[in-house]
């Protein structure tokens, strides 16, 4: 039996925990932007460098303009792996090399947990709608422009 105390003091932490789950349910718009080429096609990225601003990525949208998609950028070059949880919209993951150069690509589907990876060792990961890229006959090997790349 929990005494009226305790049931009190649970009440108040689940309150005070309340908006941190709300929020957490909200998609996060408010990140910095940078603006990429891949050839004549221009893309205004998010960039998500955090942690926990990785961690979201695209989350929780229920649509994404076509010209616009969400840059991860890590600190180290590692194999980097992705999956669709929790989020709401088909994408197509870009592997990319620091000078921009896609690495390989990768088609996810919304809510599944199955995991996508580098074929090697990336810093940048170019989120975009499915079917961004195969549209305008991106593939491996073709280097995408913008200051992110030329910084390193």
């Amino acid at each position: 039996m929990i005494s009226r105390r305790h049931s009190t003091i649970r009440l108040l932490v689940l309150a005070l925990a309340w908006p941190a789950v709300s929020a957490a349910q909200e998609p996060q718009l408010d990140l910095p932007r940078a603006r990429l080429s891949a050839g004549m096609h221009q893309i205004d990225a998010q960039v998500a460098r955090t942690p926990a601003q990785r961690q979201i990525g695209l989350m929780h949208r229920k649509e994404m303009p076509q010209h616009e998609g969400m840059l991860f950028v890590f600190e180290q070059a590692a194999v980097q792996c992705f999956w669709m949880k929790n989020t709401l919209i088909p994408l197509t993951a870009a592997f990319v090399a620091d000078d921009g150069t896609i690495v390989n690509l990768a088609d996810m589907q919304p809510l599944s947990e199955a995991s996508h990876c580098s074929e090697r060792p990336v810093r940048y990961v170019l989120e975009m709608n499915q079917g961004w890229f195969e549209r305008r006959r991106l593939s491996a090997g073709f280097k995408l422009g913008g200051e992110v790349f030329k910084a390193r």
